[in-house]
């Protein structure tokens, strides 16, 4: 018996997969963005790292413009990070994930429409799906 003003804590339920991919999607996304980075813009890369890493960019559009491929593959990590825990976390305590999916769809549209030719398109999946209003 529990004593007086406590709360049995609440059970854990996984959440079913159909609710709790698009996290796990975001962080493949992001595992390909970074691998493909690697592979593609290695004499970039080895640029960077022959000059030191630090202040490495300077004015160069093509050195730079690696150094933001490569980041936004780290930023794209942790927001699949942080949707994936929101989504295992839902049963517990729902989160609106709706203005969050607004945002990511937003982003990824723009994306497709700068670049047709890109791996944004992996991303409208996810970002169409945490637009969708939860059930109930």
């Amino acid at each position: 018996m529990l004593p007086p003003h406590t709360t049995p804590s609440p059970r854990r339920h996984p959440t079913p997969f159909r609710a709790s991919w698009k996290g796990g999607w975001l962080l493949a996304v992001a595992a390909v963005h970074t691998a493909f980075a690697a592979v593609v813009f290695l004499p970039q890369l080895q640029e960077i790292a022959r000059r030191g890493v630090f202040d490495s960019v300077g004015t160069d559009p093509m050195v730079g413009a690696v150094a933001w491929f490569v980041l936004f593959g780290g930023v794209l990590a942790l927001l699949g990070w942080a949707v994936l825990l929101l989504e295992r976390h839902a049963v517990l305590a729902p989160v609106p994930l709706r203005p969050l999916g607004m945002g990511v769809l937003a982003l990824t549209v723009l994306g497709i429409v700068l670049m047709p030719a890109s791996g944004f398109w992996l991303a409208l999946p996810p970002a169409l799906a945490l637009c969708r209003r939860p059930r109930r």
